[in-house]
């Protein structure tokens, strides 16, 4: 499989990475064995960016993780890398307690991802959100801490931006910065994508296909149950459902005239915006994993991507890609 280096001091790691996140929590059910054989299919095909966070699920899906590098063969477990949210606080009905960067949490929070994991360090260890409490420079410190002793290789950022990524790259070398980028989820573009390229910082962009709204596969009629966070995702309610299937009805035109999928040209869009970033493809099937990896033959000329901006233009999508109150947890571009 291709690589792509992550960020000017981090490892190569696969084109394509695999977001865990739906395999344990805010999709509706998914199935234990499908999840953990399509992981090992996964690193079969070459993918080596396991993605995830230690508040998924409350720690199942570390565990999930966990298993399938267990019961992986040698050589592709070796071949894994760990990428790891910390921070979010949760109770035991799921509800969310707001975010904690204290220096003491973050380790805290790594020793029980390594014991989850099973593993003896964490690749990129990011926080999810900024504390608003605790200036980013100490949170960082912490992490920095772990670096020395070999808990942690590599130190990454989750949904920031441009101000603080500078904030926390002044305290140590950053990698990589976790963010949502899709053909309809754009606004990093404005400052974030151009601090991270000056400063040598990759993008691993999470949430290229919006959660499955523009994949190909997303029907206006889909009943979601009460637990999958689209039930409550503004981009997935009423008007704003209808504007953006349309939108990839127009996607897929395109797609058809190329013989690929919706979701592969999707892909292949965010692949096509520059070798610094990495697309996590957040596939929970092996069928929807062998989707996702065809988009790396997808090959898009200039006339191509003329045609993709043309039909789905900066700024087309309706409705923010969170609810009100997640949204100003946020300390990137919305």
């Amino acid at each position: 499989m291709q690589t792509r280096p992550l960020g000017t001091t981090g490892p190569q790691v696969s084109a394509l990475g695999l977001g865990c996140m739906g395999m344990s929590a805010l999709y509706g059910t998914a199935d234990r064995a499908e999840s953990i054989a399509t992981i090992h299919a996964a690193l079969e095909a070459g993918v080596t960016l396991l993605d995830t966070g230690d508040f998924y699920g409350m720690g199942h899906n570390e565990m999930l993780i966990g298993e399938a590098l267990r019961s992986a063969p040698a050589a592709r477990r070796e071949q894994a890398l760990t990428s790891v949210k910390f921070g979010a606080l949760r109770g035991p009905d799921g509800e969310w307690g707001g975010v904690d960067g204290r220096p003491a949490a973050v380790k805290n929070f790594a020793a029980y991802s390594l014991q989850r994991l099973g593993v003896d360090h964490i690749d990129v260890y990011r926080i999810a959100r900024i504390d608003p409490g605790v200036p980013i420079e100490e949170t960082v410190g912490a992490i920095v801490e772990l670096v020395e002793k070999g808990y942690v290789r590599h130190i990454g950022l989750s949904e920031v931006g441009a101000d603080t990524i500078r904030r926390a790259a002044a305290t140590a070398p950053v990698v990589d910065l976790q963010i949502e980028y899709s053909l309809i989820s754009r606004s990093l573009e404005q400052s974030i994508l151009p601090t991270t390229r000056e400063l040598g910082i990759s993008i691993t962009a999470y949430g290229v296909l919006s959660r499955g709204l523009i994949s190909g596969h997303y029907t206006r009629d889909r009943q979601l149950a009460a637990n999958d966070f689209r039930s409550h995702s503004p981009r997935f309610q009423g008007e704003n459902l209808d504007h953006n299937l349309d939108l990839v009805e127009s996607l897929r035109k395109i797609a058809e005239q190329k013989g690929v999928s919706v979701a592969q040209i999707a892909i292949a869009w965010v692949l096509s915006r520059g070798e610094d970033i990495v697309p996590l493809i957040g596939a929970r099937t092996r069928e929807r994993l062998t989707e996702s990896l065809g988009a790396l033959d997808v090959t898009l000329d200039d006339a191509d991507l003329a045609a993709i901006e043309s039909a789905v233009p900066a700024d087309a999508a309706a409705g923010d890609r969170y609810a009100p109150a997640q949204m100003s947890t946020l300390d990137s571009e919305r």
